[in-house]
Formats: C-alpha cells, sequence, structure tokens
C-alpha cells in the first residue's frame, strides 16, 4: 500500500526547503532527497537540510536521482503516494558550461523518478518545469496555452522534455503528473546564483553589478511564499484528464490523459532596474551598474498569466516586489552574519 509520507526531490534546494517546510509545519510526513552537489556552496544546502532536520516527521537521505537503481530502490522500499519532484540542475548561463549536467540530471533523473512512480503506485506526480520553455515566444503574458517548442537554452529544452515525459507516462500508465513553470522566484534561502543574491552581493561588496541587455529587462519575479502556497495546494489536487480535450484543436496545457501544465509568477513583470533600486532601498547603499549586452539564451521579458490557477486551486501570487525583497535583504543580512 502507498503510505501518507510525501517524497520531495531537491529538499535541500531552495524551493524544496520551503516546500518540504510547509509541508512539515502543517503535520505531513515528508522524506527529503538530495544530492548536495556543488554547483553552489553546499554549506547552505546544509543550513537548510538542519533546519528540516529539527521536524520529528523529516528524514533526509542523500541520494542522485541519475542513479538508477539507488533510485528505483527508494521508490520501492517507500511506495510514496504523493511526489514533488524538486530536483534539477538550475540555471540558464550553466548550460552553457556543463551541458552534461542537464542531461544527468533533469534527463536521466527524471526518468528514474517517473519510473519509480510508475512501478509504485504513486497518486499524484508534481514536477519543476521552468518559464524558460517559452524560449523565442514574445506574445506576453505568456499563458500555458501557448506553444513552446522553441527554446532558447539546453536548460529550457530540458525542462520541456519534462513535461512531454510527463505526458507519455500519464498516458501510458494513468499516472497522474502537473508540471509548474515558475518565473523567477526569489525570498529568503535564496541561491547564490539568483539575481537577488548576486545584485545585494555585488551592491554590498562594492563591486560593479552587471545588467544584461543594457540593463532593458523584465522579469515576472515570484516569492517563494506565493510559490510554496501553489506548490502546496497543488500536491493534494491530482491531476485529471479532460474528457473536453481535442486532438484536431489541442489545449498545450491539457490532455485526455491526466497531466496539467500551470505557470506559477506574480503576473506582474518588474523593470530589473527598479529591483537594483529596491535593494539599494533596503540595504541603504547605492550600486555601481555595468551595462552589457544580452546574454545568450535569455530572454528580454517574463510575464505569468495564472488564471488556470487562480481558478483550479484559488490562489494566484500576490507579494509586492519590495515587501519581498525587504524579507530577503533581512533573511540575506542575517545569514551571512552568523
Amino acid at each position: 500500500m502507498a503510505n501518507d509520507v510525501i517524497l520531495v526531490t531537491g529538499a535541500a534546494g531552495f524551493i524544496g526547503f520551503h516546500v518540504a517546510r510547509r509541508l512539515l509545519e502543517s503535520g505531513r510526513s515528508v522524506i527529503g532527497v538530495d544530492n548536495l552537489n556543488a554547483y553552489y556552496a553546499p554549506a547552505l544546502k546544509e543550513a537548510r537540510c538542519a533546519l528540516l532536520e529539527t521536524f520529528p516527521r523529516f528524514q533526509f537521505v542523500k541520494l542522485d536521482l541519475a542513479g538508477r537503481d539507488a533510485t528505483a530502490g527508494l521508490f520501492a522500499k517507500h511506495r510514496f503516494a504523493r511526489v514533488v519532484h524538486l530536483a534539477a540542475q538550475a540555471g540558464v548561463r550553466y548550460s552553457l558550461i556543463d551541458p552534461h549536467a542537464y542531461v544527468d540530471a533533469n534527463l536521466q533523473g527524471f526518468l528514474n523518478v517517473l519510473e519509480g512512480c510508475r512501478h509504485n503506485a504513486c497518486r499524484h506526480l508534481v514536477f519543476a518545469s521552468s518559464s524558460s520553455v517559452y524560449g523565442a515566444n514574445t506574445r506576453l503574458p505568456f499563458r500555458t496555452s501557448d506553444h513552446v517548442d522553441h527554446p532558447l537554452s539546453l536548460y529550457g529544452a530540458s525542462k520541456r522534455a519534462n513535461e512531454l515525459m510527463a505526458h507519455s507516462y500519464a498516458h501510458l500508465y494513468g499516472l497522474p503528473t502537473t508540471g509548474l513553470r515558475f518565473f523567477t522566484v526569489y525570498g529568503p534561502w535564496g541561491r547564490p546564483d539568483m539575481a537577488m543574491w548576486l545584485f545585494a552581493s555585488a551592491i554590498l561588496e562594492g563591486r560593479a553589478l552587471q545588467l544584461f541587455n543594457q540593463g532593458k529587462m523584465r522579469r515576472d519575479f515570484t516569492y517563494i511564499d506565493d510559490v510554496t502556497e501553489s506548490v502546496v495546494r497543488l500536491v493534494d489536487r491530482p491531476a485529471t484528464g479532460d474528457p473536453n480535450w481535442s486532438a484536431a484543436a489541442p489545449d498545450p496545457a491539457r490532455s485526455v490523459a491526466p497531466w496539467r501544465i500551470y505557470n506559477i509568477g506574480n503576473n506582474a513583470p518588474v523593470e530589473l532596474l527598479d529591483v537594483v533600486r529596491a535593494i539599494e532601498h533596503a540595504l541603504g547603499k547605492k550600486a555601481r551598474i555595468e551595462l552589457l549586452p544580452m546574454q545568450p539564451g535569455d530572454v528580454p521579458e517574463t510575464y505569468a498569466d495564472v488564471d488556470d490557477l487562480m481558478r483550479d486551486v484559488g490562489f494566484r501570487p500576490k507579494t509586492p516586489i519590495n515587501e519581498g525583497i525587504g524579507n530577503f535583504i533581512a533573511w540575506y543580512r542575517e545569514y551571512h552574519r552568523g
């Protein structure tokens, strides 16, 4: 029999940590998996893990999901009814440096998770996708009903591949799968390679803050608590097939199979220069700015349509950028004092 323990992969990562903690705070039991790799300082991942381990209903397993036998053994042992798969090799820019890491983690690792779910009576797999799948799309806001067939980075391509792989398992084996396209998540316990951390550290250290595309960028910054709320609401809402789905005029976010895609975004893009000003205000220090050309694989703007999320779970991300940045900077100062 499948049990009530929820598997959260990437539990030592930014989003995974917050989701696992929120589930634990609500009284759920969680097994967290992470390989604690060195993409960024493992000490930050270990600090997140240490907080999770204060909960008696949490168990940590160090595991590389790209390992087929070890992953199969984990699923066979616990037969998770619900899986929240947030482990991945993240980052658009790093995918230009080490593309093989994305194949190992995002493709091989995801296939092993799908196989584990398939063979062990999983009733719902929620998995992380990314706004990067929209690639060359320019119609705004980005809608899940848009076609996403022109990725601009291997990272985006790997996340689109995850969506398609999940659909095949939903179709073939009736595995309910829900994919979440996250839009520029930020907040306390964030990653050092993300904009908020990079900007704050550059300002505090007096280094030039690099803004690409001459600073003409807009992002749909989404606060971590809003992301966590969205994920937790969806965990107990398994995807179902849409009986009205038409193969002649297919909706790319739905299927006759139990498979769904949602945007998780703030529905309010912000100019990057306005973000810098908000961080300057929170830190009480001005930035030195270096304007650079557009980075390969990047896009000038992201903007999420979240009407589907609001309709289905009664919630949409809504934290104002100044409030979220204030919370992040307060945490950032405290973390570095420690």
